[in-house]
């Protein structure tokens, strides 16, 4: 089992996380919306939703929603919480049976997660399968060569009552994070495991799926990408 599916749904990762907040949430929708045409009433598939932070935003515009997530709870959260969309648990390695979407985003690096990277190329594959022709996909994920360089080994983070001890790696081309929380109800352990996929294999598997590519950024503030000092690499790519 993915360790995705055990930590995405907690407490813990909400708080660890916090500060992805709403006001994030809106940037990223009001950036992506200024790059392409969505008149309201046009189908988006947010990829990887969690608890709804972006689909809430892009319904706001009248977009018709629909999210998915591997993380039941994560589902769950995101129906209360986004009432206009539609939610579905999901594989994301697989295209949502009948389905096809005018524009596609999976935001949060929300690639990576698999120990085959021929699992992520699947995932390109399926948002390929999602897509008519001039369909629109925008994939964010960290910047790699600026992660690897600055990466933190170890942290203490404070969250309320609760407190984070962190670690980090790269063993064998996987980013490994490390968390413990300890609360008064004691510790609860933690893993995250992220393939650090370099740009250029990012974009190689969009253009093996299919996909032409648009423009390279940072993101959500969307200057242009910078391998030495963006902290994002945004990926955006249309279905020809």
């Amino acid at each position: 089992m993915g360790w995705y599916r055990h930590w995405f749904g907690t407490p813990y990762y909400a708080l660890l996380y916090g500060h992805r907040d709403d006001a994030e949430a809106a940037a990223w929708v009001d950036a992506i919306l200024q790059r392409w045409n969505l008149p309201p009433g046009s189908t988006l598939l947010d990829l990887a939703c969690g608890r709804g932070r972006h689909a809430r935003h892009f319904a706001a515009h009248g977009l018709r929603v629909t999210g998915a997530d591997i993380s039941a709870e994560s589902i769950g959260l995101a129906r209360a919480n986004v009432p206009d969309a539609r939610f579905l648990v999901h594989d994301m390695r697989t295209p949502i049976p009948g389905t096809r979407f005018d524009a596609i985003c999976c935001l949060f690096t929300s690639l990576g997660y698999f120990d085959q990277l021929s699992d992520d190329q699947r995932v390109l594959d399926a948002v390929s399968a999602m897509l008519p022709s001039g369909g629109r996909f925008v994939l964010d994920f960290m910047n790699t060569p600026v992660v690897l360089r600055d990466l933190v080994a170890h942290e203490e983070v404070n969250c309320g009552d609760v407190r984070f001890s962190i670690d980090r790696r790269l063993d064998s081309d996987v980013l490994v994070k490390r968390i413990v929380a300890m609360d008064s109800s004691g510790e609860h352990r933690f893993e995250e495991r992220v393939q650090a996929l370099e740009p250029e294999q990012i974009a190689a598997m969009a253009l093996k799926a299919g996909l032409e590519i648009d423009d390279r950024t940072d993101g959500p503030v969307l200057s242009a990408y910078d391998r030495e000092r963006s902290s994002r690499f945004v990926l955006w790519t249309r279905k020809p």
